[in-house]
């Protein structure tokens, strides 16, 4: 039995830093990159990528909507031809920037406000995955299962990767619970792990109606901004193998 780890990672602009990447690359798998458009700058990207080259993490790019001001939290109404040409553009600098690392661009997972509406919104969900077309049909999608970039990736021929996360509540329909609502963010790292076990082992995760939801993912994301961030991905890593989980890349 294996998993992928992956955790959000890149995400300072110029002097401002957040999350322990250094820290991370030594626990997870894969690396999610913010690439400039809701952080991240250059030489954040190709730190990272180095980072993440000499640990044997695999590299994605986290595209977003273009929105550093608001973390790329903030939901935004785009033109469809628009929004694919930011996924291609964000998918191409990363890329540029890995290969200085002697690595690349492994899978894309979008970010934020972006992952969350294109999980439903068909005509985002579709430009999201035109975008990755556009610069390698080969390219996994990383995103949640039974949504409408599970189908726009099917549609276009693109792979697709389903994920779970290890600190974010579940509402009964699979959906996350959205952030600013209680239960959204999970905390307490020894409980996060033995959810993550149960996640992996048995395909069950709690909701928010106290049910259990059946869940299939290759990859469960540890998000990096939270507090705690890295002692709860070294509980998750450690569980995991514990359990009798190997933590590889989904991707070769």
């Amino acid at each position: 039995m294996r998993i992928d780890l992956n955790a959000d990672l890149g995400e300072g602009f110029g002097v401002w830093r957040l999350g322990d990447d250094d820290a991370l690359l030594e626990v997870v798998s894969s690396a999610n990159v913010a690439c400039g458009f809701h952080a991240g700058d250059p030489r954040t990207m190709r730190r990272v990528c180095a980072g993440a080259a000499a640990h044997g993490v695999a590299v994605g790019a986290q595209v977003s909507y273009r929105d550093l001001a608001g973390f790329g939290r903030r939901r935004i109404v785009i033109d469809p031809d628009d929004l694919a040409a930011d996924v291609l553009y964000q998918i191409g600098a990363l890329d540029a920037c890995a290969r200085g690392a002697g690595t690349r661009v492994r899978y894309v997972k979008p970010h934020g406000a972006l992952y969350n509406t294109a999980a439903d919104d068909e005509q985002q969900a579709a430009a999201v995955v035109a975008g990755i077309a556009a610069f390698d049909a080969a390219l996994p999608l990383l995103a949640l299962p039974d949504s409408a970039m599970a189908a726009a990736a099917g549609n276009a021929g693109v792979p697709f990767v389903a994920e779970a996360f290890a600190d974010r509540g579940y509402l009964p329909t699979g959906r996350l619970v959205p952030r600013g609502t209680d239960g959204a963010v999970l905390d307490g790292a020894e409980e996060i792990a033995q959810r993550v076990v149960r996640m992996v082992r048995d395909h069950r995760v709690p909701t928010t109606e106290g049910a259990d939801r059946e869940i299939d993912a290759a990859s469960v994301c540890v998000h990096g901004d939270t507090p705690g961030a890295v002692e709860i991905a070294r509980q998750v890593r450690q569980a995991l193998l514990g359990a009798g989980v190997s933590v590889e890349p989904f991707v070769d």
